[in-house]
C-alpha cells in the first residue's frame, strides 16, 4: 500500500457518508414500517427469518423481516421471542402474538435495549408462542445451516459445555452457554474477539482453500474460485455479519489481485465493504462491533504494511513480531472504544494473543477435520487432539485473566481527545514512511492540539446530567473545576458506577444519599467500594437542615427547602420543613459564579438558562 491511496475518490466519499451519517442520521421507523401496527390486539405477522435463533432461557430470540402482518403488506424488522420453536434462518415464518415497542432505558453509559435495535432496523417487538413455516428456506441455505447445527451438535455431543462452548466461538462465533465468569475471563485476557467469527476466521478458510487446491496442481484461476466459494459459504454459514462481510470483500480482493498479478488491494477491499455495509444499514456505523472491526483492520493493514520486520530475521521471529505487531496496533487503534464502552483495558492482551491467536488457528483448523472424521465415525482419531487444544487454550485465558494488569479500569475520554489520539495514531502508524511522516506531521500536530484545546475549553464548563430510571431519579454534577458530585443514590450502584465512568471521570468527590432507603445506603456502600469517594453526605430528613453546606474544592452545596416540580412542569416550594422521614430537601450548587438548584428527589434541575427536567427511563444532559 502506497500514500497516494488516500488520493482515492471512493475513500473521500466514504469520509464525506460516515460524516452526514454523524450529523444528521437519527434511526427511526419508515411508512409502513411493522411499529406502526403496536397496540393491544394479537396479530398475524408474516416474514423472513434474517439470523440464525439464539437461545435464552425459554425462549428463541430472532430479527424478522417483515412481509405481511393481518394479511396486509408491511415493512421493516422486528425483534421475535418464539417459545417452544426454534424459528430458522431464511425460512418465511407466520407468527402471532402482540407488537409491542422495544423496552428502553437510556441511562448515561449503559446498555440501551431499544437503541441498539433502532441501530440495526428494528423499532418493534412481538413474543409469539405459536410459529407457523409458510415457505421453506432455499436449498443452499438449508444446506448451510444443516451443517451448521450439524458441527455445533457434535461439539456439544462430544466436549464439556465449556469446550463446546469454546470451539463453537472460535469456529462459528456460536460460543453457546457459556459461564459469565468465563466470558470475563476472555474479556479480562484480551482475547474475547477470538469468540466472535471474525475476518482472520474467513482469511484462514481462504488459505485452507488455496493449500488445499495447491495439493492437486489447480491451475491459478481455479484455485481462486474455490477459495472464495469456501470463504462466502463460511461467511455464510457463520452468520454473515459485519466482521466477516467485511473480510469477504478483503478476500475477494486479494484474490482477484493474486489472479492478476497485482497487489492484493485490501485497503480498497476494506474501503469497498464499510460503503456497502453502511449504504445498507446506516445505522451499523454507531455499534461496537462494527467500530471495532473497522478500526483493527485497518490500524492492522497501516501497520504490517510500513513498520516492516526485516527479510533476514528467521521465520518463528517473524511470525510471532507479526502478531505482535498486529495485535499492538489494533489495541492502540481500540483504546478508546475499550474506555468509551467497557471501561477497561486489558494490557495483558499484547502478550496473550501472541499465543492465543495461533492457537485459535489450530482450534479452527482441527475442529473442522474431527468434524469430517467424526462423519465417517473417526472422530475418536482427533477428538483427544481437540479437547486437548481447547484445555490448553481456556487455562491460558484464565492464567492471563489473572494477572495484576489483565483489567484496568479507565473513564471515558472526551471527543477531542480521541480525535486529538486518532491523528497522533495515524502519524505514528506512517513513521517509517519518512517523506509522508514528515510531509503529515504539522498537519496532525496542529489537529491535535486543537482538538485538545477544544476539550480542555469544554471541561471547564459545569456538566449536569440527569439520571431517571422509573420512579428513581439522580442528579450527577461535574463542576467547572472538576469537582464531581452525585446527588441520589437510588439507581443500582453497577449503573451508576457506568454514568461515573462515562462521564470521564474515576472518583466521586461527594455522594448525597438524600432518603431513608436501604437499597439507597447499599449503593452508596457499592459505589465506595468502586470509587475513590472523598465524601459520603447523608443529607435526609433529620440528618441534614436547610442551610447546611458543604464545600468540595472551590464549589460548595447548601441544602435549602425542597423544591418540587408538578406534572404540569411548574415548580412549588415545601413550605416548612420538620424533619420528617418521608421528607426531602433541595440543594443548591455554586460553581465558578453560577447557580444550580437540585429539586427534591432530583426530578429536576434549576439552570441559569432554565429548568431541566427529568424524563422517564431515560438521561438528560446539559453544558453550562
Amino acid at each position: 500500500m502506497h500514500p497516494s491511496a488516500y488520493k482515492r475518490p471512493l475513500l473521500w466519499a466514504l469520509i464525506l457518508y460516515i460524516i452526514g451519517l454523524f450529523l444528521f442520521y437519527h434511526p427511526a421507523p419508515k411508512p409502513g414500517d411493522a411499529s406502526f401496527w403496536v397496540s393491544k390486539e394479537e396479530v398475524t405477522l408474516e416474514g423472513r427469518v434474517e439470523n440464525f435463533s439464539v437461545s435464552k432461557k425459554e425462549y428463541y430470540n430472532a430479527i424478522v423481516r417483515v412481509l405481511r402482518i393481518n394479511g396486509a403488506p408491511a415493512k421493516g424488522r422486528v425483534f421475535a421471542r418464539v417459545k417452544y420453536t426454534c424459528p430458522q434462518w431464511k425460512d418465511q415464518i407466520l407468527l402471532q402474538g402482540k407488537l409491542k415497542r422495544p423496552y428502553n432505558v437510556d441511562l448515561l453509559g449503559n446498555f440501551a435495549w431499544g437503541d441498539y435495535l433502532a441501530l440495526k432496523g428494528v423499532f418493534a417487538e412481538i413474543r409469539s408462542s405459536s410459529l407457523q413455516v409458510v415457505k421453506p428456506a432455499p436449498w443452499p441455505y438449508r444446506a448451510l445451516r444443516t451443517v451448521r447445527e450439524s458441527i455445533l451438535h457434535t461439539l456439544d455431543s462430544r466436549f464439556s459445555p465449556q469446550l463446546a462452548s469454546i470451539a463453537g466461538g472460535v469456529m462459528l462465533g456460536e460460543r453457546g452457554n457459556i459461564s459469565e465468569a468465563l466470558y470475563e475471563d476472555f474479556q479480562d485476557s484480551g482475547a474475547v474477539h477470538l469468540l466472535v467469527a471474525s475476518g482472520g476466521n474467513v482469511g484462514f478458510v481462504t488459505l485452507m482453500a488455496f493449500a488445499f487446491c495447491s495439493l492437486f496442481g489447480l491451475s491459478r484461476k481455479k484455485t481462486v474460485l474455490i477459495a472464495l466459494a469456501a470463504a462466502g459459504l463460511y461467511t455464510l454459514a457463520a452468520g454473515a455479519d459485519a466482521p466477516l462481510v467485511r473480510a469477504y470483500f478483503m478476500a475477494l480482493c486479494a484474490c482477484m489481485g493474486f489472479l492478476l498479478n497485482r497487489n492484493s488491494g485490501v485497503f480498497q477491499g476494506l474501503i469497498t465493504a464499510c460503503f456497502i455495509i453502511l449504504l445498507a444499514t446506516p445505522g451499523a456505523l454507531f455499534e461496537t462491533g462494527f467500530q471495532m472491526s473497522f478500526l483493527a483492520t485497518l490500524a492492522i493493514i497501516l501497520c504490517l504494511n510500513f513498520w516492516k520486520i526485516p527479510p533476514v530475521w528467521p521465520k518463528p521471529a517473524r511470525f510471532f513480531t507479526q502478531i505482535f505487531l498486529a495485535t499492538l496496533s489494533s489495541q492502540l487503534a481500540l483504546l478508546p472504544v475499550f474506555t468509551n464502552v467497557f471501561y477497561k483495558v486489558s494490557v495483558t492482551g499484547l502478550i496473550s494473543n501472541m499465543l492465543l491467536v495461533p492457537l485459535a488457528s489450530a482450534v479452527m483448523g482441527v475442529g473442522f477435520l474431527f468434524y469430517l472424521f467424526d462423519l465417517c465415525h473417526l472422530g475418536f482419531l482427533l477428538q483427544g487432539v481437540l479437547g486437548g487444544l481447547l484445555w490448553v487454550f481456556q487455562k491460558l485465558v484464565e492464567f492471563f485473566a489473572s494477572l495484576p494488569l489483565a483489567s484496568v479500569p479507565g473513564a471515558a475520554w472526551g471527543g477531542g481527545c480521541i480525535a486529538a489520539y486518532y491523528l497522533v495514531l495515524f502519524w505514528l502508524f506512517h513513521f517509517p514512511c519518512k517523506p509522508f511522516a514528515k510531509k503529515i506531521m504539522p498537519f496532525c500536530l496542529a489537529g491535535a492540539a486543537v482538538c485538545l484545546a477544544a476539550q480542555g475549553w469544554y471541561s471547564m464548563r459545569t456538566r449536569v446530567w440527569v439520571l431517571r430510571e422509573w420512579n428513581q431519579s439522580v442528579v450527577l454534577v461535574r463542576t467547572c473545576d472538576g469537582q464531581n458530585l452525585l446527588f441520589g443514590t437510588g439507581i443500582n450502584a453497577p449503573s451508576l458506577a457506568h454514568a461515573v465512568l462515562k462521564s470521564g471521570s474515576t472518583r466521586l468527590d461527594g455522594v448525597f444519599v438524600t432518603r431513608y432507603d436501604k437499597k439507597e445506603q447499599q449503593n452508596a456502600l457499592e459505589l465506595a467500594q468502586e470509587f475513590e469517594v472523598a465524601q459520603t453526605v447523608y443529607a435526609r430528613a433529620g440528618e441534614a437542615w436547610p442551610s447546611d453546606t458543604w464545600t468540595f474544592g472551590n464549589s460548595a452545596v447548601k441544602a435549602i427547602w425542597g423544591k418540587h416540580s408538578s406534572r404540569t412542569n411548574g415548580e412549588w416550594e415545601q413550605p416548612g420543613y420538620s424533619g420528617a422521614k418521608g421528607e426531602t430537601l433541595s440543594f443548591e450548587v455554586q460553581s465558578c459564579g453560577k447557580t444550580l438548584v437540585i429539586g427534591a428527589g432530583q426530578f429536576f434541575v434549576q439552570t441559569p438558562q432554565g429548568p431541566v427536567q427529568s424524563v422517564r427511563n431515560g438521561t438528560v444532559s446539559v453544558a453550562i
